[in-house]
């Protein structure tokens, strides 16, 4: 069944569509804003409010654009909602990083997407959200521009920006850890 179809049946009220739907979404919504949030609990709200949304308003969806961008949207503005709220929350573990070459690889891994992320949840919010939506959740700069409201050109803006800093800022503490240890 088309992605068209079962949101047509939600709208009507089809619990088994949400189901279907929800099971092919809501992981990478859920990704998405602990990446943007860096709270678990946050995100776990934030997901479970999208997909209420999608529930009660899957009459809005226009199919000319995909239901991951429309999911996405409605997630980014709830996250964006949130963090003007400005509260103060604890850092999560990043996931540990499934590697066959060795427990020491595997910490060297877990270290970097640390830092990674450390130095994403550093990013403004709009620059974070641009490089978590293309490298996190594949996410093309056209579908990133409909989820932010922006021009392809912003993003890809956004995108550059972000990098540079990330690069910076991992530069600086690759430079920091080698002069410390």
């Amino acid at each position: 069944m088309s992605e068209l179809e079962l949101v047509t049946r939600v709208a009507g009220g089809d619990a088994g569509a949400y189901r279907v739907l929800s099971d092919a979404h809501l992981g990478p919504i859920y990704n998405y804003a602990r990446r943007i949030l860096n709270h678990e609990n946050e995100a776990e709200d934030v997901a479970q409010e999208t997909f209420l949304r999608l529930w009660t308003e899957a009459q809005r969806w226009k199919p000319t654009a995909r239901l991951s961008t429309y999911l996405h949207r409605i997630a980014h503005n709830l996250c964006m909602d949130r963090l003007r709220r400005a509260r103060p929350h604890s850092s999560d573990a990043v996931e540990a990083l499934a590697d066959s070459s060795g427990p020491l690889r595997l910490v060297e891994r877990k270290q970097l997407a640390e830092s990674v992320e450390r130095a994403l949840m550093t990013l403004p919010a709009r620059q974070r959200a641009a490089v978590t939506m293309v490298h996190y959740q594949g996410l093309s700069n056209p579908e990133v521009a409909d989820v932010l409201d922006i021009g392809v050109e912003a993003v890809e803006s956004l995108l550059a920006r972000g990098r540079r800093a990330l690069r910076e800022m991992l530069a600086l503490r690759r430079a920091t850890a080698g002069v410390s240890e």
